[in-house]
């Protein structure tokens, strides 16, 4: 579904919280959203790489990768995992890579930037926590919706308006 993050805002604004503008578009969909789950991990992509083969059907993946800028979080061969098995979209608070691969797949993904370097691999993180970055704390099960103009959180699941 394609989502419109202002026309959420302007119909749900008792519900919705807008993240600040810190984020850019990688992925090739654009506009994606779904229920939140959060992973929280620094310089280690372990737990990711452990969400991302789990069926993601309806799901957004939101991971505090701490706002790191010295490695990237996710590459191609994890988005393309996440795609297989159905997630909607990641949206990493950290860098991400392959980024030439990642605006080509079926995949929402947002990040802070990109990094040519890999993360470490030594199991360390935390799933199902709650994350707080750029101004919104991100609780799972709750949703996500992000598009060129933004993401916002929402409490509830919300449905376009009607045009």
């Amino acid at each position: 579904m394609k989502y419109v993050t202002p026309d959420l805002c302007d119909a749900y604004p008792h519900l919705v919280k807008a993240v600040e503008p810190i984020f850019t578009n990688f992925g090739g969909i654009s506009s994606f959203g779904g229920e939140i789950v959060t992973i929280k991990c620094f310089e280690d992509n372990s737990k990711v790489k452990q969400m991302v083969d789990q069926p993601g059907e309806g799901k957004v993946m939101v991971v505090d990768a701490g706002g790191s800028f010295r490695c990237a979080m996710l590459g191609d061969m994890l988005a393309e995992k996440a795609v297989k098995n159905g997630w909607e979209g990641i949206i990493m608070y950290g860098c991400v890579r392959d980024v030439d691969v990642l605006a080509e797949l079926d995949l929402g993904v947002q990040a802070l930037g990109s990094h040519p370097m890999k993360s470490e691999k030594k199991d360390i993180g935390e799933l199902g926590v709650e994350l707080t970055f750029g101004g919104v704390t991100f609780r799972q099960g709750e949703f996500v919706y992000a598009d060129n103009n933004g993401i916002i959180v929402s409490p509830e699941a919300l449905t376009m308006p009607e045009a």
